[in-house]
């Protein structure tokens, strides 16, 4: 029920180099997190285990209903919140120590609110953790996502709402630049197809099963012919840079 191809899966062997990837954003975010936490966007509940682990208390807050549910019985000391945001209309303001969000905004029609929302239920001098895909390094149009951004893109919009902003981006060595490669390598024999580039022409809407199939088969592929690039690719092979532009994710350090 939860394992699309934008609901990446850790269960499933082709997802691995992309689930690791995931997974390091929180592993980086527990070198900075404590006392009260919200996670924006919980999704399957990923890193929840780490997160929960170095926090007094840990709040999150997702759309769907179902898993939120799900995550309240094998949570029961924690809080769940079901809400389409933003606005979030049940949580209170000055609240939060942390606010961590991977790899939602990119879904959020009105992103300037959700940064609004965000900065108003944070304390003084909490910060907000927020990870994103880097449209510069991205291989096709992800029909999933309402929009993608440059490092300096979301910078701008960040600072107009935080006092500073630290702009850094997950990078890969030279295992997770090969697998990135042959990725794309992959990824150009669909798109060489799209003749019309229908792809950025259509409603995103038309296009999200097509690319979710299409998305899956390749995934397989690539874990079918280079099943130690992908089985062994594990989130210590990724790293923070401070090149965020020449990154596969932007990650930024928000303080209120």
């Amino acid at each position: 029920m939860f394992s699309t191809t934008e609901i990446t899966s850790s269960e499933i062997a082709s997802d691995n180099p992309i689930h690791q990837r995931l997974l390091f954003a929180y592993i980086k975010a527990t070198e900075y997190i404590n006392g009260n936490v919200l996670e924006v966007g919980c999704g399957i509940g990923r890193g929840l285990k780490l997160l929960t682990e170095n926090c007094t208390h840990y709040t999150a807050i997702d759309k769907n209903e179902k898993l939120i549910n799900q995550l309240k019985t094998q949570y029961p000391t924690h809080t769940f919140v079901a809400e389409n945001i933003p606005p979030f209309t049940t949580l209170k303001e000055d609240n939060f120590d942390f606010v961590v969000s991977f790899q939602v905004i990119e879904h959020i029609q009105n992103d300037e609110l959700f940064v609004k929302e965000i900065h108003k239920v944070l304390k003084k001098g909490g910060k907000f953790l927020v990870t994103t895909p880097n449209k510069s390094l991205s291989l096709t149009r992800n029909p999933w996502h309402t929009r993608e951004y440059k490092a300096e893109e979301l910078k701008k919009l960040l600072e107009k709402y935080f006092s500073k902003v630290e702009t850094l981006g997950v990078m890969g060595n030279e295992k997770i630049m090969n697998y990135y490669e042959e990725n794309k390598k992959s990824v150009k024999k669909f798109t060489k197809w799209d003749i019309f580039n229908l792809q950025y022409i259509l409603p995103r809407q038309i296009l999200q099963i097509p690319y979710d199939i299409l998305n899956r088969m390749n995934r397989k592929k690539l874990q079918q012919t280079n099943v130690g690039l992908v089985n062994d690719i594990h989130y210590s092979d990724y790293f923070l840079s401070e090149k965020p532009e020449e990154s596969l994710d932007l990650y930024y350090i928000c303080e209120k």
